[in-house]
């Protein structure tokens, strides 16, 4: 996994993993069939927003494809977080964390909070199954 948003986060610009079916898996060389994913990688959301917006839909060719309207992505472009609920899991902030990763997460925290975004410090008991899920 991590073929859209690592990328991405390792080289400064943005990925995002649509969700499953959202966006058609049609000409994908398939690795496993229930991990692929098709997304964008962008410079800024709004690029990233734009794209989703021509991506997503139902395709006949992809079995997978989610049939169901997709909406506007870039109509929440701009609009204020002021209340908005943001949980941060206090299992993924542990020991070993690299520096300049925790610092980024502590800026955008900051610059989330300073935005009037409400961050809510919550519990994921089972994330060292992650791995093991996967």
């Amino acid at each position: 996994g991590g073929s859209i948003r690592q990328p991405a986060a390792l080289c400064g610009c943005v990925g995002l993993k649509p969700t499953y079916g959202r966006v058609s898996r049609y000409g994908l060389v398939a690795f496993a069939s229930s991990l692929d994913q098709i997304g964008p990688l962008t410079r800024t959301v709004e690029d990233a927003a734009l794209l989703l917006n021509h991506l997503c839909g139902k395709d006949a060719r992809d079995s997978t494809s989610l049939d169901a309207e997709a909406p506007d992505f870039t109509a929440a472009l701009g609009r204020d977080i002021k209340g908005l609920r943001i949980g941060l899991p206090k299992e993924y902030f542990i020991e070993g964390i690299h520096a300049g990763v925790s610092a980024s997460v502590k800026a955008a925290v900051e610059r989330l909070a300073a935005l009037g975004a409400e961050l809510v410090e919550v519990s994921l008991p089972h994330t060292d199954l992650g791995v093991a899920t996967y």
